[in-house]
């Protein structure tokens, strides 16, 4: 009896490592999930109600975990392949789409066992601290300016014309030559470059009415672009959202961490009042320029990127290209046309065909006339 009492105790002992790595896998799990859900609330409650997306309260019971990692992941897939729940579900959310998350299949679970365990009282313990400098950006890609070459290389050229008429302090004349010179260089080449800049606004980052972020917006919570930018795939312009638009979350979210409820507010009071939100334009292109954002939004397959750059991770949108002819031109010469457009297939069928024999390694925009004047100014 005493012997098989023992044995039993070996036994415990012996799985105990095994009983350490369960929890401190679950609690790791733990951890990851309540990371994971600081980005889903802004959407969802857990037992709070129906906020922009469903209340997660018994999710797990609802559907599968295999269908519920699936859709997490990204649930526009399951959206456009046609899956019967994902549909129903998008459709009971008036169609507000789910941005992707990049999350492998361990972290959902994380999440869903957290949504599953979740305790009221876990709010508390996840306040963010609020950032005051949550709009200001770490780069800056305005031109340097000249204007201190330019005034000192100015000074030097009077102070050479002082001396060859009145001082005379230097006696050798090759002397103030070789300053002239140097002066006349830097001054002209102040002067060039200046030149080249006017107007480009490569680094421009106005102020907005509302203290909005896209890092927040695109960056953490991973909203497309598209889903604001409503006609960027569309139309020639990519078409400001409107405050009725931002309502389809902020009808919900009516307070940020960083801004309080004073900024969220401004939204709702133009809706209100029905006077638009006067937001200040940051890209622009002159008068006699045309650009057409579908043209490249959907038939070239450009992202947003490309022109605007790394617009997630900024908190005041700053203008990051020049926007010049030459920069144009210059994307025009690399960038290769998509022939899995018909109109380009049919319309430059020999350049296509002396592509797919190896005759050419690509047709670029360039060949197809992308560098005629009549293209951008008519």
């Amino acid at each position: 009896m005493f012997q098989r009492f023992v044995f039993q105790i070996k036994r415990v002992f012996y799985l105990l490592p095994f009983f350490a790595f369960l929890l401190a896998t679950a609690f790791a799990q733990a951890q990851d999930g309540k990371q994971a859900f600081q980005v889903c609330a802004g959407c969802h409650s857990i037992g709070e109600g129906q906020r922009v997306g469903p209340d997660l309260k018994g999710v797990n019971d609802r559907y599968e975990e295999a269908w519920l990692i699936q859709f997490i992941q990204s649930s526009q897939s399951m959206i456009k392949a046609g899956d019967e729940q994902a549909v129903k579900t998008f459709e009971a959310c008036n169609k507000i789409p789910m941005p992707d998350f990049e999350l492998n299949e361990q972290q959902v679970k994380g999440l869903l066992a957290y949504i599953k365990n979740y305790k009221p009282e876990a709010v508390a313990e996840a306040v963010v601290q609020a950032d005051p400098n949550f709009l200001e950006n770490d780069f800056n890609n305005q031109v340097a300016s000249t204007y201190w070459l330019s005034i000192i290389s100015a000074i030097v050229l009077l102070l050479i014309i002082v001396d060859l008429l009145f001082t005379k302090v230097i006696k050798m004349y090759f002397i103030h030559i070789i300053l002239a010179m140097v002066a006349v260089f830097i001054l002209s080449e102040a002067v060039y470059t200046d030149a080249q800049a006017i107007g480009l606004t490569t680094g421009y980052e106005p102020d907005q009415p509302i203290k909005f972020s896209h890092k927040i917006h695109a960056g953490d919570n991973k909203i497309d672009c598209q889903y604001c930018h409503i006609g960027a795939s569309e139309s020639r312009h990519s078409s400001i959202p409107s405050a009725s638009l931002c309502l389809n979350c902020h009808n919900v979210i009516k307070e940020g961490i960083n801004t309080g409820k004073e900024e969220i507010a401004k939204i709702h009071e133009a809706v209100r009042s029905g006077k638009p939100i006067e937001w200040v334009k940051v890209h622009n292109l002159p008068d006699h320029v045309y650009f057409n954002h579908s043209q490249h939004v959907t038939v070239a397959k450009l992202d947003c990127e490309a022109c605007h750059g790394d617009v997630a991770n900024m908190g005041r949108i700053q203008q990051v290209n020049n926007l010049s002819m030459g920069w144009c031109l210059d994307c025009h010469r690399k960038s290769a046309v998509q022939f899995d457009n018909p109109y380009y297939t049919e319309t430059y069928r020999t350049l296509h065909e002396k592509m797919k024999s190896g005759e050419i390694k690509k047709v670029t925009v360039e060949d197809i006339g992308g560098a005629d004047c009549q293209r951008c100014h008519y």
